[in-house]
């Protein structure tokens, strides 16, 4: 008896996730399940699916071509029901957050929050129309991020249409589990609009509603990647989930050179402004970056400069603005990919809220990355920062997260 009862609990180890040969925790592939963007220059939108809605996908997807072998209803044309849209693709996802900081008057930081919960649906219409809705819960604030449609027929010419991110930096379009951090780039949050320099509030998330068009150009006749990527949008300006405010436009474009697959260069401009209690400010911007992907591997660097007032510089009784009017920052990353199951980041990242030297708070962080199965992540943060806004100028961050595609 002790010898059958030492054979199965040996068996059921080895079907444990961490010991399975045939079961390696993946890691250093990015490619999400689920990708509905027309550009190979876009990161991924979404993660992909987890493991709850990886079953309810097959059960669309059983469902559909049950319809299309015998159709329920009839079609016109005698078409099929996926030869007009394909079955909705359901995804879903949590991040949680514990926050340490020795800094004076902080009383050790956070401890537990939630930093977010998302759930979003992909799909294609008539093959070449593709939408996505993601919505996010943050504690008890429920709100859109996404929604929006896209005209996607040719790779060298695309239309999107709603609610979804500015194409200003490398970064901002990184959905949070592949940017490699607890949080964003500083310039990304105060340039880009997550909690922008100006007063727009961090729920934007860096996104905005208006009409976009992309398309890339010259492909390569050895590997086929494309040389060239452009993309230009208007935008109301504001934010997402909020109309327009002062009948004026943001214009945001980028123009991106991939000499070889996975070196990009980019350069990004932004001019605009944004209105908030009646006080109008300018935002004019421009960005330069580089970054490479690679087996694994990953390196960015960015710089951006915006010119233009905050609204919290505005004096209403001499109408008037304090401040330089101007702000920037740039970080350099790079990520390394150590076995199939840890990837290490290390980041130095700097901002200057005034462009000046006496307005600089500047990061150094240590990220390793656990990626234990697809759909469950640790992480951790060691941040060094250097802040000459603050009386206390210099102190330490412990951040430990845990990303749940569910």
């Amino acid at each position: 008896m002790k010898r059958i009862l030492m054979m199965a609990c040996m068996a059921s180890m080895t079907q444990l996730p961490m010991m399975a040969d045939n079961d390696v925790p993946e890691v250093v592939n990015n490619e999400p399940e689920v990708t509905i963007e027309s550009s190979e220059f876009e990161p991924a939108g979404t993660p992909g699916e987890g493991f709850l809605t990886s079953i309810v996908n097959r059960s669309l997807e059983k469902a559909f071509d049950q319809q299309t072998t015998i159709p329920f209803l009839p079609l016109p044309y005698g078409r099929n029901l996926t030869d007009l849209v394909t079955p909705p693709k359901l995804g879903a996802y949590f991040i949680s957050k514990y926050g340490y900081s020795d800094q004076k008057g902080k009383h050790g930081g956070d401890a537990f929050s939630q930093r977010l919960i998302r759930a979003y649906i992909d799909g294609t219409i008539l093959l070449d129309f593709k939408y996505r809705v993601q919505v996010q819960v943050n504690n008890s604030s429920f709100h859109m991020k996404d929604y929006f449609v896209e005209w996607a027929h040719w790779k060298e010419f695309a239309v999107k249409v709603g609610q979804y991110k500015r194409a200003f930096l490398f970064e901002n379009p990184y959905n949070p589990w592949d940017v490699g951090f607890g949080d964003y780039s500083q310039i990304v949050k105060k340039l880009a609009g997550m909690g922008d320099y100006n007063g727009e509030p961090a729920a934007t998330g860096g996104r905005d509603q208006g009409i976009q068009v992309q398309g890339d150009l010259f492909p390569s006749k050895s590997d086929g990647h494309r040389y060239l990527h452009y993309q230009f949008q208007m935008m109301n300006g504001q934010g997402i989930n909020t109309s327009d405010a002062n009948g004026k436009r943001d214009f945001i474009g980028t123009l991106q050179v991939q000499p070889v697959k996975g070196l990009t260069f980019g350069i990004f401009g932004w001019t605009g402004n944004y209105t908030s209690n009646g006080v109008t400010v300018d935002r004019n911007r421009w960005a330069a970056a580089v970054k490479y992907e690679n087996k694994g591997w990953s390196a960015r660097a960015e710089y951006a400069h915006s010119q233009g007032h905050k609204i919290a510089e505005y004096n209403a009784a001499t109408d008037t603005f304090s401040g330089t009017g101007r702000a920037d920052g740039w970080y350099a990353t790079i990520g390394v990919p150590c076995t199939d199951w840890l990837k290490v980041y290390a980041k130095y990242d700097a901002y200057r809220d005034q462009a000046t030297w006496g307005s600089n708070r500047t990061m150094y962080s240590v990220i390793p990355n656990f990626q234990i199965h697809k759909n469950l992540m640790l992480q951790v943060q060691y941040n060094h920062v250097h802040d000459c806004t603050s009386a206390d100028r210099n102190y330490n961050e412990i951040w430990a997260e845990a990303y749940v595609r569910f």
